[in-house]
């Protein structure tokens, strides 16, 4: 996957250089790579190119807001964790962002230790989120080399169904059966009848697939 070899960045985006640049000493401090943006477009056209990481997040800038942003992402099915930083921070705001998917809303001036916390925290949420898709991928790379008819038996024998149940459904022996459920197996490369059960259903399949 491209993704693959996209270095894990926090991405600044503030409209205050003096922010801007606190920030960035601040992760530079704790040998963490960081990128700054002066306004959400900004962001938006890197975004383009591919990002992993986190995203520390002013709320109230020129053009589109902070949450403005927070909607494009999620309207874009990128998940980047988001940390707010704002200085006009209230409850009727705190709780949009976080409805949202924000990870943190913290208050400027902020604390240099809270703001690292939290990234440390977005940054663990993207590394298995990163993993999750990644094992998914691979998931769906197998399954696409199944034949439609190992597909057919995947779908059934996940179900519990046995052998002989699933060669009268599908109108053959249990012989032939027996023989695509060990392929579905080596191909899914599926340890046991539960693991296979575990992959059919990050796959989202069902007995009617």
């Amino acid at each position: 996957m491209t993704e693959l070899t996209f270095v894990p960045t926090v991405f600044i985006v503030d409209d205050d250089p003096s922010v801007r640049t606190a920030v960035r000493r601040l992760l530079a401090s704790v040998g963490l790579p960081s990128e700054s943006f002066e306004t959400a477009t900004d962001f938006l056209k890197r975004a383009e190119s591919g990002i992993t990481g986190c995203l520390v997040l002013d709320v109230r800038m020129p053009g589109p807001s902070g949450l403005d942003l927070q909607r494009a992402l999620n309207a874009a099915g990128q998940d980047i964790p988001i940390i707010f930083v704002t200085a006009h921070a209230d409850v009727p705001l705190t709780v949009r962002a976080m409805k949202a998917g924000a990870l943190e809303v913290l208050t400027k001036p902020f604390d240099d230790q809270a703001l690292l916390d939290a990234v440390y925290q977005a940054l663990e949420k993207e590394r298995v989120r990163r993993h999750d898709r990644q094992e998914l991928h691979k998931l769906r790379e197998h399954f696409d080399m199944l034949t439609g008819r190992e597909r057919e038996v995947m779908a059934l024998v996940v179900t519990g169904m046995l052998n002989k149940q699933i060669a009268g459904e599908l109108g053959t022996t249990e012989k032939t059966i027996k023989v695509h459920r060990a392929q579905v197996m080596h191909k899914m490369e599926a340890d046991s009848l539960a693991e296979l059960v575990r992959m059919a259903d990050r796959l989202g399949l069902s007995s009617g697939d």
